[in-house]
């Protein structure tokens, strides 16, 4: 089953090209994080019915004419009236254009790619990659100003149930990823199972919860029970948050606007704080053979983040008072993997301390805050590390954590 927009695009005639692309120059490539772009009505069609007059949609405004996210029947405060419009906009110079032009529209700028299977095939094949994990883009938005758990629960069903369709032609080569919401961990576990028997081989989280509870939480034990007994990898990935995550040390909105630089250094900020709650929390010990990925976060950032737990660890009261067995760097190399950049040049060092099969690579594409030159600077990337690193980095790592 597709939607109406996919039937639509697909009977256009072919009007929509690749865009330029590069050859990876290395074999046995896994793209960790890729995105696709889900049709606008995505949840219109695939939402239970009782839901479906709360679809999260897509509206034009009255005011400009521009497109408007609606999030139970409520236009979003966080996605900007126009915004849709650049989700799949990588590499674009006129992204102002995109934005407030109302001629310019979600669906009309989707890239080759983003949104028909096919198409994604075709890609992976020109830019000489095997594989690649998919993750969603509007997926990524709605959460934060959603705090009603059980529409939460439907539309991350209406999107799993999507997605795990989409990629079911190419379950080879399109892997997909299950959407989870921490808002009801019991029904989150359940959701879990069944997308995983519907093709899901794993699942991600936002960085943060409505309750205010570190993911590591026991309340969410179900969740990390239900990813340890089907052997399928937990993932934290970056998305909208809630005003209050972010508190006002930056200053007030209209201060942190011009932020640009900051923001983009801050962004995955709630991935690595619920990353570190794992260990305050036990998860860790608690679930032994559970597999954590974080995911566009960078990987630079956890030479520090490692020496600094360990050495409060190992070496203060503080350390007294986690209940872990283990250095927690010795739980990262049991149990974690982390995807990087391709234009992080820290890597091959972390890979040598802390191994180089918990390190793999993420595009992005088609998300307008990466570089559409990803295959140019993967290439630079893995030529850094020992020949006989290499294929663990450029795929075989990712094989191994989603069980490909």
């Amino acid at each position: 089953m597709t939607t109406t927009v996919q039937r639509q695009l697909a009977s256009d005639g072919g009007q929509r090209h690749m865009h330029e692309v590069h050859k990876i120059a290395h074999a046995g490539a896994v793209d960790a994080d890729g995105h696709i772009l889900e049709p606008p009505d995505l949840w219109q069609e695939y939402l239970e019915d009782r839901y479906k007059d709360r679809a999260l949609r897509i509206e034009i405004e009255p005011e400009r004419g521009l497109e408007v996210l609606m999030i139970d029947n409520q236009r979003s405060k966080l996605a900007r009236p126009g915004m849709v419009s650049t989700l799949g906009a990588m590499g674009a110079p006129d992204l102002p254009d995109i934005m407030f032009n109302p001629d310019r529209t979600y669906v009309g700028e989707i890239p080759f790619g983003a949104m028909d299977p096919h198409q994604r095939i075709e890609l992976l094949d020109a830019e000489g990659l095997d594989i690649a994990v998919l993750l969603p883009t509007m997926g990524l938005l709605w959460e934060a100003e959603l705090d009603d758990a059980e529409l939460s629960q439907a539309y991350t069903r209406a999107y799993n149930r999507w997605i795990c369709e989409f990629c079911r032609d190419h379950s080879d080569r399109l892997i997909p990823v299950a959407h989870i919401s921490m808002t009801d961990p019991v029904a989150a576990a359940a959701e879990l199972r069944r997308s995983v028997a519907d093709g899901a081989r794993g699942c991600f989280v936002a960085p943060f919860t409505h309750s205010t509870r570190p993911l590591g939480h026991p309340d969410h034990d179900p969740v990390y029970e239900a990813a340890q007994d089907l052997g399928v990898p937990f993932a934290i990935h970056p998305t909208f948050e809630p005003q209050w995550t972010k508190g006002t040390r930056m200053g007030t909105w209209e201060h942190v606007r011009e932020l640009r630089l900051t923001a983009s250094m801050t962004a995955s900020d709630g991935v690595r704080h619920q990353f570190v709650s794992l260990f305050d929390y036990g998860v860790f010990e608690r679930f032994p053979e559970l597999k954590v990925l974080v995911l566009e976060s960078g990987g630079g950032w956890l030479g520090y983040c490692l020496d600094r737990i360990d050495a409060v660890f190992g070496h203060t009261y503080t350390g007294t008072r986690v209940p872990l067995e283990m250095k927690p760097s010795e739980y990262f190399m049991r149990q974690v993997w982390i995807s990087c950049d391709p234009d992080e040049r820290s890597i091959p060092a972390l890979a040598k301390r802390y191994g180089h099969d918990r390190f793999m690579w993420a595009s992005d594409f088609p998300h307008a805050d990466h570089t559409p030159e990803y295959v140019l600077d993967l290439d630079e990337l893995v030529d850094m590390f020992p020949a006989e690193w290499r294929r663990a980095f450029i795929g075989d790592n990712a094989r191994q954590v989603f069980d490909l």
